[in-house]
């Protein structure tokens, strides 16, 4: 039947029955959000600006670090906005906006860690050729192929979800527009969206961590090999801050999509979202913060200018 009303605004309700909790959650957000904008545009700062990072795994960090404040900025401003009014409502372009995005920025950081493991295996397997490989061209090639990658596949989901039908009802059940809440609001086959989604899951998050999990496999061997215990520590040492990253990354990513989304567990798959978006891209520059001297240093000496 064609008659029907087509929705051109969706309302997300957010959290609900914070009540009491409101103020609280909406101030842990904020500091959460300006603790990541501050923590990964200083080591954006250092990384573009400090000789001693002008190497190919500070010029990926910091890619990374643009990649979470991405994540991060694209979704914490109107989760605030959520939390604070209880509701709000969302144009359908907006909405498809931010789902761009949101999802540009999950393939981005999923291509970017693998990227980041190759460095790590050429500098620990391949030391001898690791200054001849990894020359500035090849570092931007492969800087440059997640954000073309990402862009580009979250262009062809944008494309495939314009082309739906919303006839009601228009509440989105979540804190930001994502995908699975809002596929459910069509009232037109979502076939094709489910298809493509499927197939840039396996490619991108299973294939990536399947490369990642083998370049470590390499690496651990590689250094099982060196015959001091101070080479094996110094050369685990330089790649266990992105082994870290890894973890907490597809740790809060795999278990946020394998948590059942429906019925008592949906406020459980708001929370898991909320941490991999607002709380995760936080862990970037703390982890390369603390587990890198060279960069402790760098903090220590750019703070007092900083107060100045």
């Amino acid at each position: 039947k064609d008659n029907y009303t087509a929705v051109h605004e969706f309302l997300i309700s957010g959290f609900k029955d914070l009540q009491k909790f409101q103020f609280p959650v909406f101030l842990t957000v904020l500091i959460f959000y300006v603790a990541t904008l501050t923590g990964n545009l200083l080591i954006i700062h250092l990384v573009s600006t400090g000789r001693q990072f002008q190497s190919p795994m500070y010029f990926f960090l910091g890619h990374l670090s643009v990649c979470d404040i991405l994540l991060s900025t694209n979704v914490a401003p109107n989760a605030l906005k959520v939390i604070l009014l209880g509701r709000s409502p969302i144009s359908f372009i907006s909405c498809n906006v931010q789902l761009f995005f949101f999802a540009s920025s999950v393939i981005i950081e999923c291509c970017l860690l693998t990227v980041m493991s190759y460095d790590r295996y050429l500098a620990i397997c391949n030391p001898l050729l690791y200054t001849t490989i990894m020359n500035p061209k090849m570092c931007w090639c492969l800087a440059f192929w997640p954000w073309v990658t990402g862009f580009l596949l979250s262009m062809i989901n944008n494309i495939l979800i314009s082309h739906l039908e919303f006839c009601g009802p228009n509440i989105i059940d979540h804190f930001f527009c994502d995908l699975a809440p809002l596929l459910e609001l069509s009232c037109s086959d979502t076939t094709a969206v489910e298809i493509h989604v499927s197939i840039v899951t396996i490619v991108i998050c299973i294939i990536q961590i399947t490369l990642i999990i083998a370049t470590y496999i390499s690496i651990v061997i590689s250094i099982l090999k060196i015959s001091t215990a101070s080479g094996r520590k110094k050369a685990f040492s330089t790649c266990s801050s992105h082994l870290s990253v890894v973890f907490v990354y597809y740790g809060t990513l795999i278990t946020l999509y394998l948590a059942p989304a429906r019925g008592y567990s949906l406020q459980l798959n708001k929370v898991l979202s909320l941490l991999n978006t607002i709380v995760t891209p936080l862990f970037n520059p703390i982890i390369y913060s603390l587990r890198n001297k060279e960069i402790r240093k760098a903090i220590f000496k750019w703070k007092p200018r900083s107060t100045f």
